[in-house]
């Protein structure tokens, strides 16, 4: 289970920083993701981290949104700078399905999210 919160409204330009923090024991192995989606748009992969650490983000994203996680406090984040209006949307935290040590780990069920809209 994961519950995201730090969403809100903020102007053109601002910084939020969104948290998402699970339950269970298991946290610090799984693929994390960042995920948003807006108003009449298809969900879209924000910024994902792999338990070593690795990162990626989508383009839109790139050199404005950090994803990191604290496996000690089961609390994945994504820090937004120079938010832009296209970021409005809900925005959501997932875990990838992964196959460890003979074990199968799937995937998190999608949460409630939290809403971040940025003003122009």
């Amino acid at each position: 289970q994961f519950v995201e919160s730090g969403g809100g409204l903020v102007h053109a330009g601002g910084s939020l920083k969104l948290s998402c923090a699970a339950s269970g024991s298991v946290f610090s192995i799984y693929p994390m993701g960042w995920y948003r989606q807006a108003p009449g748009k298809e969900r879209e992969l924000v910024a994902q981290i792999l338990s070593s650490g690795s990162t990626g983000y989508a383009d839109s994203v790139k050199g404005r949104f950090t994803i990191s996680r604290d496996n000690a406090k089961n609390t994945l984040y994504l820090q937004m700078d120079s938010l832009k209006p296209e970021d409005t949307a809900i925005y959501y935290c997932k875990a990838a399905p992964i196959l460890r040590d003979g074990t199968y780990y799937p995937a998190s069920d999608w949460g409630q999210g939290t809403q971040v809209t940025v003003s122009s």
